[in-house]
């Protein structure tokens, strides 16, 4: 998982929380806000884990959102945390991909006036993506 930044029309600075799974290459969770904070990333990841259960694996970078409660979190429900080294993006060479697709086919494409704009935009990119973009790994 990673961040992606934008922002709105008025100047205001947003994030994305994006969460795509490596293997069958699905977004499971775009996650909108300002701020987005440890304890937002954790409630996502609980959300998730509910609907589709834990993974063994999370690869992430040394931001301060994934450290602490993150941490805590992942030693407490046995997931691992592969931190990718500062510097590095190449060894999370997926998810970097994926950002650039996102900020490719919709946050450059799109004039956020609201958050609540911005929420549904990128919920509509996530499930056109996911739904109706044929991928081998999720049965074509």
């Amino acid at each position: 998982m990673d961040f992606v930044s934008h922002s709105l029309i008025t100047g205001r600075r947003f994030r994305a929380l994006t969460i795509p799974n490596d293997f069958s290459r699905e977004c499971l969770a775009i996650e909108v806000g300002t701020p987005i904070g440890g304890v937002r990333v954790v409630n996502t990841l609980e959300r998730l884990a509910e609907l589709r259960g834990l993974a063994e694996v999370i690869t992430i970078d040394n931001r301060p959102e994934f450290v602490g409660m993150l941490d805590e979190w992942a030693f407490r429900n046995g997931v691992k945390l592969n931190f990718v080294r500062p510097g590095k993006s190449v060894e999370n060479a997926y998810i970097e991909s994926f950002n650039g697709k996102l900020r490719d086919e919709c946050l450059n494409q799109n004039w956020f006036i609201t958050l609540k704009y911005a929420r549904e935009a990128i919920k509509a990119w996530r499930v056109d993506c996911n739904e109706f973009r044929p991928r081998s790994s999720l049965g074509d």
